[in-house]
């Protein structure tokens, strides 16, 4: 007889329309990734990258702050690294950054969710995860949706605070990033301790459970598997972090 544990695991794959993953993986994810598992990775892969996009677009205005604050740091640290290079040339990569800044969650977030689904996978072959790497990919892509609610708040959060506070990306986050400044905090603390806010972990469960739900292995074999997960999300920012030291 299989143990409730390993049991827990097996969930039906009810057929249902795809907008309705978009609404159940907020409150029935394992239904999700059930009913997905062998699916088109496409269509959540587009909706999530275009979605965020277009939010990160419509919010760099209010969000300027935000996008001058990382860049005033990142620029004075190739500075310090490189005393040749001018205020000049520094500034006409400010307009260039501005650019870029507006269409950056175009860009991001696919490599992002990619990045995601093949640390899923590699990751749950540690735990002797059946899961396919057509499936990592869907896990991965369904699991960002909460970054849309994310994105939305991030707006709202432009809008109504106090610009002289928004001096870097962790001031917007819901947890203990937006508490340290990062003119003063060390750029590799902030990466580590930036990670503890509530969507990420939030992102990090619905990680686990589709790595449960199409690996094929239990829930605490996932629980088991989801701090490596959160870990290997920390590693790009850790990379810029030590640049801009």
């Amino acid at each position: 007889m299989a143990s409730v544990d390993t049991a827990s695991t097996s969930v039906p794959a009810a057929r249902a329309a795809v907008w309705e993953d978009f609404i159940d993986i907020f409150y029935a994810p394992s239904l999700v990734f059930a009913r997905r598992a062998g699916g088109n990775f496409w269509i959540p892969f587009l909706v999530v990258t275009l979605v965020i996009g277009a939010l990160f677009y419509l919010n760099s205005g209010v969000l300027q702050p935000v996008m001058d604050g990382e860049f005033n740091r990142a620029m004075a640290a190739a500075m310090r690294a490189n005393p040749r290079l001018t205020p000049e040339v520094a500034d006409q990569f400010r307009q260039t950054g501005i650019r870029l800044a507006q269409v950056a969650g175009f860009l991001f977030v696919p490599v992002a969710i990619f990045f995601t689904g093949n640390a899923l996978w590699l990751i749950g072959k540690l735990f002797e995860s059946k899961q396919t790497y057509q499936a990592a990919l869907v896990v991965a892509a369904y699991a960002w949706v909460p970054r849309i609610l994310e994105g939305a708040l991030n707006g709202l959060q432009g809008l109504f605070l106090d610009p002289s506070q928004l001096n870097g990306r962790f001031r917007l986050t819901f947890g203990v990033g937006r508490f340290f400044d990062p003119d003063t905090a060390s750029p590799i603390f902030l990466a580590l301790i930036g990670r503890i806010d509530v969507f990420t972990i939030w992102v990090t469960i619905l990680l686990a459970i589709g790595l449960s739900v199409t690996g094929g292995i239990s829930r605490s074999r996932a629980a088991l598997a989801a701090p490596l997960i959160w870990a290997a999300g920390a590693l790009p920012i850790l990379f810029q972090a030590l640049r801009t030291r």
